[in-house]
């Protein structure tokens, strides 16, 4: 009787949603393949450079059914390494990376695109 309305609406959004959700999906992973493909595209550059921030970003997660509402939490590790020109970029390293570098570290950076390669320390520094 009173949930005519409600029945005809409620397909409605569902796909709707749905459809959303699938949609931010796609854009996620064709941003992630068109970032893949350019990095691959860029040449493998070897810099001077010098570390001048570090930082790790933590997500939490919470689990699923399956999980028994258990919590998760994952760690990115970023460093902001400065070049000779001055400018700087953000790239994401390893957690053992993370761990060897430090802020005023000097030497030579290896990089593609935005993938980070290494980084070899300037024996004057050690």
């Amino acid at each position: 009787m009173g949930f005519g309305l409600m029945d005809s609406l409620f397909p409605i959004f569902f796909f709707l949603i749905f459809g959303i959700v699938i949609a931010m999906f796609i854009v996620v992973i064709v941003k992630g393949a068109g970032q893949w493909s350019r990095n691959n595209r860029a040449p493998l550059l070897t810099v001077d450079a010098t570390v001048v921030s570090r930082r790790a970003d933590v997500s939490h997660h919470m689990g699923g059914a399956g999980d028994a509402g258990m919590s998760h939490s994952s760690t990115s590790y970023y460093v902001t390494f400065q070049v000779d020109s001055g400018d700087r970029m953000e790239l994401r390293v390893s957690g053992k990376e993370y761990g060897l570098l430090a802020e005023g570290d000097e030497g030579r950076l290896t990089f593609q695109g935005t993938r980070y390669q290494g980084f070899i320390r300037s024996i004057e520094n050690v």
